[in-house]
């Protein structure tokens, strides 16, 4: 059973544990929902550091962090980028500041 450096064992997203972290490939350009999610995981499993995953694939802070924010809010859909309006339109709706139209 392999570990992290930390000591911590690597376990794959659906559960099982693995002998070395599923992660995409640092010349991934296409970033699908499940990529998306394993960087996302590795990074709140200690498996990477945020530095490391910025640095490995070319993101911004900003970005791992509306990954993160995606899948707090909807769940592993809210990482498609084609629900991304969908998902702002229904937030800004409940706006409070929305309530004073007429």
């Amino acid at each position: 059973m392999a570990r992290h450096r930390d000591g911590k064992l690597i376990i794959n997203p659906d559960g099982l544990r693995s002998k070395a972290p599923i992660l995409p490939a640092p010349s991934t350009k296409r970033w699908v929902i499940r990529r998306k999610a394993q960087v996302v995981s590795a990074v709140r499993k200690g498996v990477l550091s945020l530095e490391e995953a910025c640095d490995r694939y070319m993101l911004t802070a900003d970005e791992f962090a509306a990954w993160e924010r995606a899948i707090d809010e909807y769940g592993l859909a809210g990482l498609r980028t084609t629900r991304l309006q969908h998902y702002r339109a229904c937030r800004d709706r409940s706006h409070p500041l929305d309530q004073r139209r007429p």
